[in-house]
Parts: C-alpha cells; structure tokens; sequence
C-alpha cells in the first residue's frame, strides 16, 4: 500500500488543511478579541446607570447640589462609554453570523429570541438614556430620575439576555436533534435552561463590583489630593456601597457556580482545577503549572480535600478528572486554571477590601478616607475588570473544543471563507483606535471632576 501523502509538507492538501487551520485560529481570536473589548463596555452599561440613578435619587432625596452634580458627570460618561459599547456590540452580531454561519444556521431559531429581546432592551436604553441627557430641564424632577432608572433597568436587562444566551451555550436545552437537525424548539427552555440563573447572576454582580470600585479608585485619587473635596468623598461613597454591597454575595454566587459547573460541564471545573484524575478527597490546587503529558500541576499550593468540600459538601467525595474524556475534548488545560486563579484572586482581594471598607465605615460614622485605605481602593480600580475578563476566558476556553456543549465543536461552525486574518488585522486596529478615543474623553472628563464644583449653600 502506497504511503499516504494527503499532509506531506509541501503536498496541496497539507497547505489547504493549514490554512483552514490559520483561519479557524484567526476566527477565534477575532471573537475572543472583541468579547473582550465589548465586555468591559458591557459591564459598564450595566453599573455606572445604577450610580448614576442613586446620586439622583439622593438629590431629590436630600436636595444637596454634590449629588446632582455627580449624576450629571457620571451620566456623561455614561454615553460615551454607552456610545463605544454599541459599535462594539453592533459589530460583536455581525461577527456571530460571518464567521459563524454554521452554528447561527443550527442555533439561530432556538437563541434568536434572548437576543431580540437584548434588541429590545437596548434600544430601551439607548432612547431613556437620550431622554435623561436632554431632560435636566425639561422634566420634572421625578420624571428625569425616573428616566434615569429606565436606563439602569436596560442596561441590566440588556445583560441578562445576553448572558442567556452564553449559558445557553454551556448547558443546551429547549430542541432535539433528528438527523442533524435542530428540531421541536421551545425557547423559552432555551432561555431558561440550566446554566442561566448562575450564570447571570455572577455576571450581573461582577458588573457592579467591577464598576463600582473603578469609579471609587478615580475619586479615591482625587480624594488623596483633598480630603475635605465633598464632591469626591460623596461620589467614593456611593461607589464603594454599591460595590462593597455586592462583593459578599459574590462569593455565594461563586460557589452555586462552581456547584453548577461540576454538575453541568465536569470537564471544563476539571481544567479550572487542574485536576487530572478521578479521584476522591479531591484537592484544591492554587497556582502552579498544569503538565498534560505528565497529568501533574508544578508548584501549586495545595489545599486538601478543598475540592471535594467545595463541590459537595464532603471532603472524601469522588470528583471527575480529565481522565475520563477524551484527550480531543479537554480544554487548554493551562490556560483556564490560570485564567480560573486569576479571577479568584482578583475577587478575593476586592472582597477582603470591601469587609475593611465596612468595618472602617462602622468604626467612623463616614466614608473611609485613611490615606493608606484610598491608596488601597486606587491600586484595586483594574481588579474588578481583571476578574471579569479572566471569567470569561474561563467560560468560553473552558467550553471548548465545543461551541454548543456535546453538540456542535467549534471548528464545525467556522466559516469556510479564506482570509480571516485581514479583518482580524483590521478590527484590531478599530478596537486600538476606540480605546484611544475612550481614554481621551474619560480622561477630560477625569480632569473636570479635578476642577472644584460650585454649586449652591447648602441648607
């Protein structure tokens, strides 16, 4: 029998199935780089409406000019990082059918709905948060803050559609596959299939905390110049409660995740613990560097029987390792549980800072304005994002080879079409240039908060 040439170097058919290969490397990286950018966008849309509707309500409230000075700045940012969000999120839907068309073709029907609704509340946002900027004086005060609290509730609405449609993703349901084909649809199972409630509301919180203690590192700052500046001590106030609020539910959150994720994909909480063998008073593994060959992870530091008290409850209990699927089905092992610590860290140490938050809070009757505690908030701004961005390279790595979980692999629903490099080239040049733009304005708008406000006596 002659040898089989098909992927000899140089052969054609070697050269095809690599450029396919380069194209399917580009086609992920493509959507990988725009999820991280549009996700941060996303997150923002989601907590800085919330501030912004809570120092309204504390000036309708108290009557104090700070607080409608601060809504007024934070509603400004709010549409410039509104408008960069939606040409990202625009270009995020194209993307889903160019470079996807296989799986929009199968998946379409069944997540078309939580994305039309994502539609609809966006829109719901986008014309209350029009209605809020250009109201200040023509509504009454009630109606304008009402205006406000549209665009808070759209922007999490818009959220939790979308994050549906993820967990949808992870944890399939609402069809039947006959023959190939996607059949028998009800979306509403779709919606509400078995990874959304943890799902959305770790994403939800992680909003808040992330956005909260970036816009309480800003005025943290400015704080540290002038401790008696009321505009910036009143603004770390109301970010630090939003934020310092949610970190503790964060870490119920934390666990019904890690509970739903050993339940509903033991393969990718495998790669997330580095845990190769099926194997009872499973340890937890923090750190270290997962070996594949060799089924061991260097240098970790070791919690005994962490893993299995975590999952169930039971520190003998039998936990399910890499071994028992395939080698072809394991995700980059490496890259998720370092992307896994790096996302517990960050929110731990948020957490730590939001109980020394509170109990500072309790010990003076008033924000915290130590120097060392501002120095702390301000160095802890990027940690929200950080964990947000880890999070999910976690979910969407740890998915993986799937892009349906034990339906449809992810090199199944590539498009065809050659040259993906170019438009992975070109959107990485816009996204380069929109986080220029972005850092410009809210660096003016930064150095407007730096600027004394003036405002009426107080009564």
């Amino acid at each position: 029998m002659p040898p089989d040439r098909s992927c000899v170097p140089g052969h054609e058919r070697c050269y095809f199935d690599s450029r396919r290969m380069s194209d399917f490397l580009f086609a992920r990286s493509q959507m990988g780089m725009s999820l991280g950018f549009h996700i941060v966008f996303a997150a923002v849309g989601i907590g800085l409406p919330v501030l912004m509707t809570i120092a309204e309500g504390l000036h309708l409230r108290t009557g104090r000019p700070v607080y409608l000075e601060l809504a007024k700045r934070w509603a400004r940012g709010s549409a410039i990082l509104f408008a960069v969000g939606a040409v990202s999120g625009t270009v995020l839907s194209f993307e889903l059918g160019l470079l996807w068309p296989s799986f929009m073709g199968k998946a379409g029907a069944i997540i078309g709905m939580p994305f039309s609704l994502e539609g609809f509340a966006f829109f719901a946002e986008a014309i209350f948060l029009g209605v809020f900027l250009s109201g200040w004086n023509r509504l009454s005060p009630l109606l304008h803050w009402l205006s406000g609290l549209m665009v808070a509730i759209g922007g999490i609405a818009s959220g939790i559609f979308v994050v549906t449609a993820n967990a949808w993703m992870n944890a399939p349901a609402g069809f039947k596959v006959i023959d190939g084909k996607f059949t028998d649809i009800d979306p509403i199972a779709a919606m509400l299939n078995q990874a959304s409630f943890h799902e959305v509301v770790h994403m939800t919180l992680a909003a808040f905390i992330a956005t909260g203690f970036a816009v309480a590192a800003v005025h943290a700052f400015f704080l540290l110049r002038d401790r008696r500046d009321q505009f910036h001590r009143s603004a770390l106030g109301i970010a630090l409660s939003v934020a310092c609020l949610s970190a503790p539910l964060q870490l119920w959150s934390g666990d019904l995740s890690a509970r739903s994720v050993a339940r509903l994909q033991p393969a990718k909480l495998a790669a997330m613990e580095a845990n190769y063998r099926t194997q009872t008073g499973v340890p937890i593994l923090i750190g270290g560097i997962p070996n594949d060959d060799a089924r061991t992870t260097k240098y970790a530091i070791t919690i005994p029987h962490g893993l299995s008290l975590l999952i169930a409850r039971d520190p003998n209990a039998k936990v399910t390792g890499l071994e028992d699927f395939p080698k072809s089905e394991w995700p980059n092992v490496r890259a998720v549980h370092l992307s896994f610590d790096v996302m517990v860290a960050s929110g731990m140490v948020l957490i730590f800072l939001s109980i020394a938050a509170g109990l500072l809070w309790c010990k003076c009757r008033g924000v915290p304005d130590s120097p060392w505690f501002l120095r702390a908030v301000v160095a802890a701004g990027p940690l929200g994002f950080i964990a947000i961005e880890a999070g999910w390279t976690v979910t969407e790595l740890g998915r993986q080879p799937w892009i349906i979980y034990n339906v449809m692999r992810t090199k199944e629903a590539v498009t065809p079409m050659p040259g993906i490099a170019v438009p992975f080239v070109i959107f990485t040049l816009i996204y380069l240039f929109l986080s220029f733009m972005v850092l410009y304005l809210l660096r003016r708008e930064f150095m407007k908060a730096a600027e004394p406000v003036r405002t009426a006596p107080e009564t």
